[in-house]
């Protein structure tokens, strides 16, 4: 068998930042075809207890345009997507440079990493900075369709990456020790 070296890192952050937008876009439709098979109570007590009662990215979006002098933006707004789509891409981009070059990065086919995004995001993160509300005031609905969007993200990213690897370089990759 033979073996490649891993991409660029350039090269890795561009395939990821791509497979980001692509497992952005399917985790949404996922999220929102949960959302709406969700109990109607759950649906309100979740909007009750959202800051602003926004989605964590039209909070950011709306703080950001706030600080900018330009008010608040509504639930809707495409700067609330724009951020989305930034948090999206980030950490996409980062695991697409890694995955080939440090073991364990893609372990699971990327599960691994859409859990640690719902850990580190949804249940951390959003809730420290105040974009959500701590994770006891919501019911446990939204944290289920969190928990399963972010794995079919996690899944998503890295099918799309061994596509691209596949079309492109087909060797299996070669890790390097370090040193």
């Amino acid at each position: 068998m033979r073996y490649r070296e891993p991409d660029p890192v350039g090269v890795g952050l561009m395939k990821g930042a791509l497979a980001g937008v692509i497992a952005t876009w399917v985790m949404d439709r996922v999220d929102w075809a949960m959302y709406r098979r969700e109990d109607p109570a759950s649906r309100r007590r979740t909007w009750a207890a959202r800051p602003e009662g926004k989605d964590p990215a039209h909070v950011i979006a709306s703080r950001a345009s706030e600080a900018m002098g330009y008010g608040s933006v509504p639930q809707n707004h495409p700067a609330g997507t724009a951020v989305q789509y930034a948090i999206g891409v980030a950490p996409a981009a980062i695991y697409g440079a890694m995955r080939d070059r440090v073991p364990g990065v893609g372990a699971g086919r990327g599960l691994a990493f859409g859990f640690a995004m719902f850990v580190a995001e949804d249940e951390v993160a959003n809730p420290l900075m105040g974009f959500a509300a701590p994770p006891h005031r919501y019911p446990w609905q939204p944290h289920a369709r969190g928990l399963v969007s972010h794995l079919v993200y996690g899944l998503v990213a890295d099918a799309v990456l061994t596509g691209l690897n596949r079309a492109f370089r087909p060797e299996p990759v070669r890790y390097r020790r370090p040193g």
